[in-house]
Order: C-alpha cells, then sequence, then structure tokens
C-alpha cells in the first residue's frame, strides 16, 4: 500500500509550511525581515513499465510509459528580498535603505555579518553599534559633544558640534550586495552571513549603480504580507488534511483485505 507512505510525506512537507507560513507571521513586526517560502520537488518514480522501451521484437516503443511516484520533500526555504515599508521614527541613529543593499556589521569573533535592521545605537564609546553592541563597519564614533548627527542618502555621517557652525564629517556608511542574495545564511539577530552560495560581497556606497540610498529616521519594516500569509496558512492546512484522509482510505482500503474469507 504505498498510498500509506506517499500521503505520510505529504503531510511531513506541509507540516514544515506551516512552520514556514507561522515563522513569517511571528516576524511581521520585526525591522528589516524578509519571509521565507518553501520549495517542493517530487521523489523519484518507481518504473513500472519504463517510457520508450520496446514492446514487441519488431521495435514498437511504449509511448508513455508506467511511473508511480513517492511523495514529495522539501527542497529549500526561499528567501524573497523585496522591499519591505518604511515607518517613520524621528530617530537620527534610524537608518532605512531604499533599494538593494546591507549593512556590514562586526561580529565578536571578528567576521562580517549582514543586516537590513538600520535600528543603530550608540556605544559607550560613541561609536554606531547595533542593538546588541555589534559595530557597524566601517566603524564611525559620534564625539560626545555633537549636538545631533545627520546621515544623508550617500551615506556620509556628519555631526553637529556644540559652538560650532559647520558640519563635521565622521565617515561614510556603506552598503553590500551579493550575485545571491537567497544564498545567505541566517544566524539570528537580523543578522545574515557569506556562504559559497551566495557569492562574494560587493560594497560599495550608498546611491552607486546597483545600490539603494539611505533615509534617516526611518526603519524598514517585514515585508511579511499577513493576507497572504493566512491564505497560505489555510491553503496548508486543506492540503494537510486532505493527505491525512488518504491515509484513512489506505487504512480502510487494507482493512477490507484482512476481512477477506
Amino acid at each position: 500500500m504505498r498510498a500509506l507512505n506517499i500521503a505520510a510525506t505529504g503531510m511531513q512537507a506541509q507540516q514544515l509550511n506551516v512552520e514556514v507560513i507561522s515563522n513569517n507571521i511571528a516576524n511581521m513586526s520585526t525591522v528589516g525581515f524578509k519571509r521565507l517560502r518553501p520549495e517542493f520537488q517530487d521523489l523519484l518514480y518507481q518504473d513500472l513499465r519504463r517510457v520508450g522501451s520496446q514492446s514487441s521484437d519488431q521495435g514498437q516503443v511504449v509511448p508513455s510509459g508506467l511511473q508511480i511516484g513517492v511523495g514529495v520533500r522539501t527542497a529549500a526555504t526561499y528567501r524573497i528580498n523585496e522591499q519591505g515599508s518604511l515607518l517613520l521614527t524621528d530617530n537620527q541613529l534610524d537608518i532605512a535603505i531604499q533599494g538593494e543593499g546591507m549593512f556590514r556589521v562586526e561580529l565578536p569573533n571578528g567576521e562580517i555579518a549582514y543586516t537590513r535592521d538600520g535600528s543603530f545605537q550608540l556605544s559607550p564609546e560613541g561609536q554606531i553599534v547595533t542593538a546588541d553592541g555589534f559595530l557597524v563597519q566601517p566603524a564611525i564614533a559620534v564625539p560626545q559633544n555633537a549636538v545631533s548627527v545627520t546621515i544623508n542618502a550617500s551615506g556620509e555621517v556628519l555631526a553637529k558640534l556644540d559652538n560650532q557652525i559647520e558640519l563635521q564629517n565622521l565617515g561614510r556608511l556603506d552598503l553590500a550586495v551579493f550575485p545571491n542574495m537567497a544564498g545567505l545564511e541566517s544566524i539570528g539577530n537580523n543578522l545574515l552571513t557569506e556562504t559559497p552560495a551566495s557569492g562574494a560581497e560587493i560594497a560599495a556606497n550608498p546611491g552607486e549603480p546597483g545600490f539603494g540610498t539611505l533615509l534617516q529616521g526611518f526603519l524598514e519594516s517585514s515585508n511579511v504580507n499577513p493576507v497572504t500569509e493566512i491564505t497560505a496558512l489555510i491553503t496548508a492546512q486543506r492540503a494537510y488534511e486532505m493527505n491525512s484522509k488518504v491515509i484513512e482510505a489506505g487504512d480502510q482500503m487494507m482493512q477490507t483485505v484482512t476481512r477477506l474469507r
């Protein structure tokens, strides 16, 4: 009774589908979160009559053959990198990226991670850091006597110092893109790391060709659409139920066989 195993793979696939959807919904309010989409593939097929084989000594060819599938499996979870909506915060260290690119962040082990979360703060030394205290690259320190900080669209960080008219240029934030943005690995805390699938980073200043611009006082919300996710959740639930019905039907068929006299 192959139907039992086939339907079981279908239930397992839909269970993972629901888990991905639930993670998307749970991160609706996560700054810079990109929703995931599960992708499925059919499993190997059993050839009971191979297509294209000869059916007689005269060379007649079987036109379609006889194949039976053995189920489904989850192939990948694909990250959708479309732009999220921008939320006004009026915080001078909140920065949203309009377009392509990610901020570069130095982890405690010295490696570089990447994020779309621009809710930055200042460290005790005045350096621009993430909410976890990780240093934003390139490192920029804001003087203690700075009255205000301005970050323009091209990434320049300008500070107005006390008793000074002209703004002081503290440095420039850059952005990084990858040949395959979906190949980055999520490590939590709104951070992603480079992998062989993503390719090597390409860093440049905001506003250059192929790179987005920065918008101070805004944050990028997640790109999760609640209506789309709820619709997908209902579809996954119905598919799970249908696979369970197949198992029930297969069980009833086996019961019929065992009751034969």
